[in-house]
């Protein structure tokens, strides 16, 4: 009886002995604001208390990975990410494939001070500049910086986009590219707004605040392919120097080409395809291999290119996924 009763009262504490873990990591505070603040990012319509529970993963989320990497450092717009992944595939692959971009593409934005980052926004004023001499100089100008692009970097547009379908598609994208493809879009963006720009007072508040504030009705997909025509006509090593990022190294971009390597016989969809095989869908839900059934609002074609690419991403991101998604989300349909 005694055993039986020590039984009975250790699920509690743990949860006790875990909550204190939790409470006691040094970003949690600024965390849990964060996490409170989300609200928006959840489906409309959402009953609060699914929303509350699944603000609860997504602090126990983000946290689980800091203390797994004690050599990140929490940056504010990082649950930005962590919510859409956690919205999409689940607590359990959220983990896996959180911890695995943040030691990759999000990583210089990990550092405990912002230079990685500001040197990684370096990159695009020299796009702009080879695009647009007129535009670049303009911005020039008006002193404006890049800083009107931060929020778009370090959230991958989760922040400042309100339609989730647009937010899904640019996460397949990247999760599918190269880690500065993010700043290639805010260039694609940018060149898009040109007449827009030109047509300002030449001076950084007027400037800073039209850029600043994204049209929520941009032709998305033909900026997509804008910002990977531009990757391909200015690859990163052609604007290094003019992105002054020889004498500051990016760990995302160093370590981008070995993890090309690993990742080149990786085949998300292959890989989704034999899960799928082996499990029904309500055994495939509660693994966390598909959105749960609640979330099915979300379920699109843009969620499934994005679960489609996590089924290998917990592994690698391979930078091929385009070639094969389109195809392969028709065959779902």
């Amino acid at each position: 009886m005694r055993s039986g009763r020590r039984r009975q009262q250790a699920p509690g504490c743990a949860a006790r002995a875990g909550r204190e873990v939790r409470q006691n990591h040094k970003d949690y505070h600024q965390v849990l604001l964060d996490v409170r603040r989300s609200t928006r990012r959840f489906p409309p319509g959402m009953p609060e208390e699914q929303r509350q529970i699944l603000q609860e993963q997504l602090t126990d989320l983000i946290l689980h990975v800091l203390r797994a990497r004690p050599e990140l450092h929490y940056y504010q717009g990082y649950h930005d990410i962590a919510v859409t992944l956690l919205l999409v595939s689940g607590e359990r692959m959220a983990v896996a494939l959180l911890e695995r971009l943040s030691t990759l593409h999000l990583r210089d934005f990990m550092d405990p001070t912002m230079d990685s980052t500001k040197h990684i926004l370096n990159y695009l004023m020299p796009i702009l500049q080879r695009e647009s001499p007129r535009l670049h100089d303009f911005m020039q100008r008006a002193e404006v910086g890049t800083i009107f692009a931060l929020s778009w970097l370090i959230t991958w547009y989760g922040h400042v986009l309100a339609n989730v379908h647009h937010v899904l598609r640019l996460y397949d994208f990247f999760l599918a590219s190269h880690p500065l493809m993010a700043v290639y879009f805010a260039a694609a963006i940018v060149l898009y707004r040109e007449d827009e720009v030109l047509a300002c007072e030449c001076d950084m508040p007027s400037v800073h605040q039209l850029l600043s504030q994204i049209p929520q009705d941009l032709p998305y997909e033909a900026l997509v392919s804008q910002a990977q025509q531009l990757f391909q006509r200015l690859p990163p090593r052609e604007l290094a120097k003019e992105a002054a990022l020889q004498l500051h190294k990016s760990i995302a971009i160093g370590s981008f080409s070995e993890f090309q390597q690993a990742a080149s016989c990786q085949r998300p969809d292959a890989i989704l395809r034999q899960q799928q095989q082996h499990l029904t869908p309500h055994k495939a839900e509660a693994e966390g291999l598909l959105p749960p059934a609640e979330h099915s609002p979300l379920v699109k074609a843009a969620v499934w290119g994005l679960t489609a690419t996590l089924g290998a991403a917990a592994l690698a991101v391979t930078q091929t996924a385009l070639d094969w998604a389109p195809e392969f989300l028709l065959q779902l349909f």
